[in-house]
């Protein structure tokens, strides 16, 4: 379970974006997580659950 989610974190998820991006930049929390692929630039929500579920790791903010 992942403690806090905030804008502008980028995250690693499990599996690839059908673009070949791994990355993806937190663009509005609530309810539902919004997700920006920063490889073709998708936006995506997902419930919360799914979310952290589906994210590997949360990547230092220089990468």
């Amino acid at each position: 379970m992942i403690a806090e989610i905030r804008e502008g974190e980028v995250y690693e998820m499990r599996r690839q974006h059908p673009c070949g991006g791994w990355q993806w930049r937190v663009y509005r929390v609530g309810a539902d997580i919004g997700i920006e692929c920063l490889t073709c630039g998708r936006r995506v929500l997902l419930e919360r659950r799914k979310f952290e579920a589906r994210a590997r790791r949360l990547l230092p903010p220089n990468a």
